[in-house]
């Protein structure tokens, strides 16, 4: 069956919903109950659910099923032994230590998985910040570089890249993308620095004051949560899953029904939850079950609506002008209204179906595709707060934290504004060929980098007045 155009308009309201409702003051008291969400993502995907089932067959249906479970079983497991482990302590939230909590995260999350990578550090980041007035930005690039651009380097960094390494990609070729890494986090992070100086110059004298005499040397209660930590990283990377491929073409074993990876994070959770430290936990980390039943809500939704989104984005494949650039944007624009394991799965399968464009090959894949499509995958999941999971959760916890953080629409200004740029200055640099382009490249990383002086000789002038 050859979808249409029409055919996406579900997955479109589900998005105008996530983006909308929140903001129109008769329905925001209302959306902001799990159970509503909830609904809203049922009313509009069990209706797609059922019709894929009648006008294509069960194998979609089954294959996002699968994929949602695998997906959600992840991002419980690992924000539930998060939840239990707490780093202790406040030292100043100045500028500099800002800058080294989201390097360390940055790092983190190619080899604990941005998710996981992204809920250790953000309790402790919102608490050393707590006497500040000027959050928002932090969390805004805790979400840029902790839970998208620092999990790039290895398949434990972010799903695509892990659906990469099942299908043959080797564990090690994403060291190979190291100079975009790099890059990409060095420019986030001297953004960040220069802004948080200038914020921190705008700070009420008394926040200034408390933060500085309130500090505690820094700690870690909760250690013996890593253990599950671990765990989960070695389900992820060698316990299998349910095989949908296997089930869908009618060859699949017994073993190939058992989710035992989700069985195997679970039960490390459930481990965490019921052995851990419940200081940490309840106390000092105020642990709730909000941030995930929201992620969980919202995205049955996303991945049942998204069924004939992809299936129709796969029809028009053969229409697309496809190269190392366009595999980028497309994969990339994708990745940040899609969920992006799928979109960089469909990518995958369609950059070794057309013509070949010379150069290695990875798994039956041309080397310069692939390139572009794990950097939009994984770095483009960043542009909005649904484009991976770990976004939302974020944001649920700085909200739960008294954080006002933006709306739907309000983020998508502020990575405009603050990531599209990084990535444009990259794109150019790392993938575009012509010498015209990496002289323009280079040209706006002058203008960044500009721009930050500009942002820390203002800082300082503030400061110097106020003294």
């Amino acid at each position: 069956m050859e979808l249409q155009w029409w055919s996406i308009l579900p997955f479109v309201v589900m998005l105008a919903s996530i983006a909308v409702l929140p903001l129109v003051p008769a329905t925001s008291h209302w959306w902001e109950k799990n159970s509503h969400q909830l609904l809203v993502a049922l009313v509009l995907g069990l209706p797609v659910a059922v019709w894929m089932l009648v006008a294509i067959g069960w194998e979609p249906v089954f294959a996002s099923v699968v994929e949602y479970i695998q997906f959600i079983s992840l991002l419980l497991a690992l924000f539930v032994v998060s939840g239990g482990i707490f780093l202790r302590g406040d030292i100043q939230a100045t500028p500099r230590n800002n800058t080294i909590f989201l390097a360390i995260g940055a790092l983190l999350a190619s080899f604990v998985g941005t998710t996981g990578a992204a809920m250790l550090l953000i309790r402790p980041l919102l608490n050393t910040n707590r006497e500040r007035e000027y959050r928002v930005h932090t969390v805004l690039f805790t979400i840029f570089m902790v839970a998208n651009c620092g999990g790039l380097l290895t398949p434990l960094g972010d799903p695509p890249l892990f659906l990469g390494f099942l299908r043959g990609v080797p564990f090690t070729w994403t060291f190979n993308l190291a100079g975009e890494w790099l890059f990409v986090n060095a420019m986030l992070l001297s953004i960040y620095f220069a802004l948080d100086s200038w914020y921190y110059s705008q700070e009420p004298a008394a926040d200034i004051l408390a933060d500085k005499t309130d500090i505690e040397p820094l700690g870690l209660r909760g250690a013996n949560n890593l253990i599950w930590f671990v765990v989960i990283i070695a389900a992820v990377a060698f316990a299998p899953s349910i095989d949908a491929e296997a089930i869908e073409a009618g060859h699949a074993t017994v073993m190939d029904w058992i989710p035992l990876r989700e069985m195997i994070m679970l039960a490390a959770a459930a481990a965490s939850y019921k052995l851990g430290d419940k200081r940490a936990r309840f106390e000092d980390n105020q642990f709730e079950w909000g941030p995930i039943a929201e992620v969980a809500a919202l995205f049955i939704g996303i991945f049942l609506t998204m069924i004939p989104a992809l299936r129709y984005l796969d029809e028009v494949a053969g229409s697309l002008p496809l190269n190392e650039i366009t595999f980028f944007v497309f994969t990339g624009g994708l990745s940040s209204l899609l969920d992006n394991a799928p979109t960089y799965a469909t990518f995958f399968e369609m950059a070794g179906q057309i013509p070949h464009p010379g150069g290695a090959t990875v798994a039956g894949v041309p080397e310069l595709y692939l390139r572009s499509i794990s950097l939009g995958a994984v770095l483009c999941g960043a542009l909005t707060y649904i484009g991976n999971g770990p976004n939302f959760m974020v944001k649920s916890v700085a909200e739960a934290r008294d954080v006002e953080m933006p709306s739907f629409g309000g983020y998508i200004g502020r990575s405009f504004m603050y990531l599209v740029p990084v990535l444009a200055a990259m794109v150019l640099l790392f993938i575009a060929n012509p010498l015209w382009a990496k002289l323009l490249g280079v040209v706006l990383v002058v203008v960044l980098l500009a721009n930050n002086v500009r942002l820390l000789r203002s800082s300082r002038r503030l400061a110097l007045a106020d003294a």
